[in-house]
């Protein structure tokens, strides 16, 4: 090996995930490393740049990664040595969304992503790093476990993660497939195919992959007629066939099968039909491979009948929360699988009691509320909702409305067999207080919003968290322009709800101890929903609103997006994003572990350790509510 690549594996050895292979390995994949070097000011890539086909560690000087949010550049991260940067290539398919520009002379080492991807596929702990790395979207999660070397995420709007989770999952295939050459008739290659209960024989010659026959062609070709049974198999056999590599994801075979309209591909030795064959992918291997993948689970809840399927899928998510979080798969990829599965089980629900009801007398528009609204239901927590139907003339609205209310009544229902309870304080659809016209719902939010103090016994900050779950876009769309019309300059309106965010009771005591509960049954338990978890969700909706940031509703998103609307305050809503998804996680763990909504903490069955990353994780609150009193002069309601 030669005494650079020598150095190269050296370095990289030191550093996480690098140190998870062995020097052999590391050897390996260092002689195909290019070195980069980069003057000051130097862009490595640009936002909207094609992606490269290597990855990047820094070897020496820094690199800075920036985004332009509202024609001003950002500064997301700077990396130093040992950090990794530019991993976009290795999930997506679209252009960088960040700049990476050396902010000194810089030397940078490039990896190429063929090389690199077979030791992701093989080595679970690498996996494991870069996916929690990845999908958390800042600096490494792992830092403060020492892990030495840094990873940085280049993914500023994290969408679409369940897609992009697959291309680190690998496939289980046929590693032994039937093969059969172009001399052999239709009948020889069907009797071979009934014997060893295969659906597919694969036409070789020289131990290339010339065509493949399946279960399919012989229904449709020779069980029709069409063909006879001594023609020889070329005539019905596919061809040319579809090759892939040997370790190909499964987002990668599926996006490879859907452009090419095929239900198998071959596996060849490197990937091309020139080379020998090594396995079949059929369709069903991908379906096997994702059986408890959220887009199978929708599809499921898509075909359910009633509240018992719907339950019986549902008790599936909690196991996918469970090994979500056993994995280190990032809370905020968990929160967004959860709430898509959550919204197809109240779509189906509202679509069942439509098939009950009959069709609706005038559009609507179904919206959750709360956390279901912020997509932040993990476990099963109670349910809110709201009902908007379009306005119809004065003799119709009787008849309308209780047409409504009736079905808002059969989903409550419906949703209640399933597990979610109904919402104490009555926040429901069935309520026919929240069950009415978009009129009535414009004068709702008017009035809560231009005479806040007046009429505070209904305003719940929750009908300010709001998802469409079923019905018309316009009609979310029309609320949402009533609220960000009233919220301008509505000095009034944000003393109302800036107070009612400070108003929850502090999370420590004046000795820096938790402040537990004093009685009833949750006597000498932390209350983390309430002392926790919504000072964070009352001030990023706050926030949110004051910077009229449109359609993000998730708190740890809202945190996240404020960052860069707000950058002189960044570290702030930064450590708020942090904070949200630590609690929220000891939340979930509580509730996972005593099947309940995990509002409650038993402080003695912590470790001494995880006492300590509760108590830290409480400590932006205080930064968060001085940022509060100093922005919104809260005087009326004080």
């Amino acid at each position: 090996m030669n005494s650079i690549a020598e150095q190269i594996a050296d370095f990289l050895k030191e550093y996480a995930p690098f140190n998870f292979l062995t020097f052999e390995e590391l050897s390996n994949i260092a002689t195909n490393i290019r070195v980069v070097n980069l003057e000051k000011n130097k862009s490595l890539f640009q936002i909207n740049d094609a992606l490269h086909d290597s990855f990047y560690v820094v070897a020496q000087g820094v690199i800075n990664l920036s985004v332009i949010a509202d024609a001003e550049e950002t500064l997301l991260n700077k990396c130093g040595p040992g950090d990794i940067f530019g991993l976009r290539p290795f999930f997506a398919k679209n252009n960088y969304m960040m700049t990476a520009k050396a902010r000194e002379e810089s030397l940078v080492y490039a990896i190429p992503i063929a090389t690199f991807r077979p030791f992701v596929a093989n080595n679970s702990e690498v996996l494991n790093y870069l996916l929690e790395s990845f999908a958390v979207n800042t600096r490494n999660p792992k830092d403060k476990e020492n892990l030495i070397g840094k990873l940085i995420s280049d993914n500023v709007f994290y969408s679409d993660q369940q897609s992009e989770m697959q291309y680190f999952q690998s496939l289980n295939y046929n590693t032994s497939p039937l093969v059969t050459n172009r001399r052999s008739s239709i009948k020889e290659v069907a009797l071979l195919m009934t014997e060893s209960l295969k659906d597919n024989a694969v036409v070789v010659e020289n131990n290339w992959p010339i065509g493949i026959v399946t279960d399919c062609d012989m229904r449709s070709k020779v069980a029709t007629g069409r063909y006879e049974l001594h023609t020889p198999i070329t005539s019905i056999m596919s061809s040319p066939v579809i090759t892939v590599v040997e370790n190909i994801s499964l987002a990668e075979a599926q996006l490879v099968m859907l452009k090419n309209n095929v239900t198998h591909l071959c596996v060849t030795q490197d990937g091309t039909d020139k080379s020998a064959i090594k396995g079949i992918i059929s369709e069903h291997d991908l379906i096997a491979a994702q059986a408890n993948n959220a887009g199978v689970l929708i599809k499921e809840i898509k075909r359910a009948q009633n509240p018992k399927e719907l339950k019986q899928i549902r008790n599936r998510v909690t196991d996918l929360i469970q090994s979500s979080i056993s994995k280190n798969i990032p809370l905020s990829h968990v929160f967004n699988i959860t709430s898509e599965i959550n919204l197809a089980i109240i779509k189906r629900s509202v679509e069942l009691s439509i098939l009950d009801s009959g069709s609706p007398p005038a559009r609507f528009a179904w919206l959750s509320i709360g956390s279901q609204g912020r997509k932040e239901q993990l476990l099963r927590t109670d349910q809110d909702s709201i009902i908007v139907f379009e306005d119809v003339s004065p003799e119709k609205y009787r008849d309308v409305k209780d047409y409504f209310v009736r079905l808002g009544k059969k989903t409550t229902a419906t949703l209640e067999k399933i597990g979610f309870d109904y919402c104490p304080n009555g926040h429901m659809g069935s309520n026919i207080l929240w069950c009415k016209s978009l009129t009535d719902w414009i004068k709702q939010y008017d009035n809560w919003m231009n005479t806040p103090g007046e009429n505070s016994t209904d305003l719940s900050s929750i009908f300010f968290d709001y998802e469409i779950t079923f019905g018309e876009q316009k009609i979310e769309d029309a609320i949402s322009n009533t609220i960000f019309k009233n919220a301008k300059n509505n000095a009034l309106f944000y003393d109302f709800l800036g107070n009612d965010a400070l108003r929850k009771n502090s999370p420590l005591t004046f000795f820096k101890n938790f402040s537990l509960e004093e009685d009833g049954p949750n006597k000498d338990k932390f209350d983390i929903k309430t002392k926790a978890l919504m000072p964070l969700i009352d001030g990023a909706r706050l926030f949110t609103l004051s910077f009229e940031i449109r359609g993000i509703n998730n708190t740890f998103q809202r945190f996240k997006q404020l960052s860069l609307t707000d950058p002189k305050h960044a570290e702030i809503y930064l450590n708020c994003a942090e904070a949200f998804l630590t609690l929220s996680k000891f939340r979930t763990l509580e509730g996972l572990k005593n099947d309940n909504d995990g509002q409650f903490i038993n402080l003695e069955e912590l470790s001494k350790i995880d006492r300590e990353k509760l108590k830290n994780a409480l400590a932006p609150m205080r930064d968060l509510e001085e940022l509060i009193k100093s922005k919104f002069q809260l005087t009326q309601f004080s």
